[in-house]
């Protein structure tokens, strides 16, 4: 993943001005750490029934397969299907 930030950065920057370049980079940055943030809270919720170390699904073991490693596959495939969904959803209304 490092590596499709990377040089995405280095494209914009190449033919950009360094301010120009420093906003899309601290943007970028906080969108993917948003991304992330968002990814592993799924992850977690389905796989342990706690987020932050604050249990929300009482009593529920949770799904091993999602704080595994395919889990992270899972989960982003389902945020994908969502989030298409819901741009269908918003696309059909307009």
């Amino acid at each position: 993943m490092n590596c499709i930030v990377l040089g995405r950065a280095e494209a914009f920057a190449s033919k950009n001005s360094v301010g120009h370049s420093f906003v899309d980079g601290l943007f970028m940055g906080l969108g993917f750490t948003w991304g992330l943030t968002l990814l592993g809270m799924v992850r977690e919720l389905l796989g342990t029934g706690c987020i932050f170390g604050y249990s929300l699904i009482g009593g529920a073991d949770g799904m091993l397969m999602m704080i595994l490693p395919p889990g992270g596959f899972i989960a982003l495939g389902l945020l994908m299907a969502l989030i298409n969904h819901l741009r269908n959803r918003n696309v059909k209304k307009a």
